[in-house]
Order: structure tokens, then sequence, then C-alpha cells
């Protein structure tokens, strides 16, 4: 029996692609080239250039980093970033994220929520008036 390679790997029919151009056919397209595929929000973001801060951030990973941690929550992702770790700031702590091939032309700030997820308990005596009527067992 053969072993999973990931429990976190989605499950999809075929390769992935986005807007009809595979992963590696992304990564052969120059920067302009793929900005004219993303939302005119990303491309415009990519047409206006970097600040100093995400310069660092792309160049650590262009230098073959896999592992890097950043507070720049809204770098998009590109395809050259598919398979390396990134751990995004989400004000708190860092949240570790591997950059899956669905995540093409998001932002990192997209996968580390600054908000937990809010568990509410069960009522209990004086939360309402009508809670007073149920028995305490």
């Amino acid at each position: 029996m053969a072993k999973k390679a990931s429990s976190k790997l989605p499950k999809r029919k075929g390769e992935y692609t986005y807007r009809g151009k595979t992963v590696e056919e992304l990564r052969s397209l120059s920067l302009e080239e793929f900005a004219e595929l993303l939302p005119a929000r990303e491309r415009r973001t990519i047409r206006r250039g970097f600040t100093e801060g995400r310069k660092n951030v792309m160049q650590q990973l262009r230098d073959g980093k896999d592992s890097i941690r950043t507070h720049h929550r809204d770098i998009i992702i590109f395809p050259e970033m598919v398979g390396k770790q990134i751990e995004v700031y989400n004000g708190k702590t860092f949240v570790e994220v591997e950059v899956q091939p669905e995540m093409i032309g998001h932002r990192f700030g997209e996968f580390a929520p600054t908000r937990p997820k809010v568990t509410h308990g069960s009522a209990g005596v004086g939360a309402t008036r009508s809670s007073k009527f149920v028995p305490l067992k």
C-alpha cells in the first residue's frame, strides 16, 4: 500500500492550470507576461513596482531559500514560489504556509488569518432569562 505524499495536498484531476497554462509554462513567462494573466488589482501592483522590503523577500526566494519569514502579507504569489515554505506574520505569530499551485495570484495574507475562529460555548446559568428553566444536570 502506497503512502500518500501529504494529506494537505488538494485532490484534483490532472495537472493544475492557471488561465490555461501549467505551472511550468507560467514559470517560463516574464513578470510582465505573467502580470497580463492576473486580475486588474494584482496587475496594477506589479506595474507600479515593488518596495525594498518586497524586493528582499523575492530575492531570498530566488536565491534558493526554501523557508523564509516575512511581515509582508500583501506580496502576490508567483509560480516560482510553488513548493516553498513561507512563514507569514499574522500580528501575533508566524503562520507556516506551504505554497500550492492553486495559490498563484493570491496574496500571502489570505493564508494567514489575523483573527482566530470563534467557538462559542453552550449557554449556562444566567445567559438568558429562559435558561432559569433548564435543569442543571
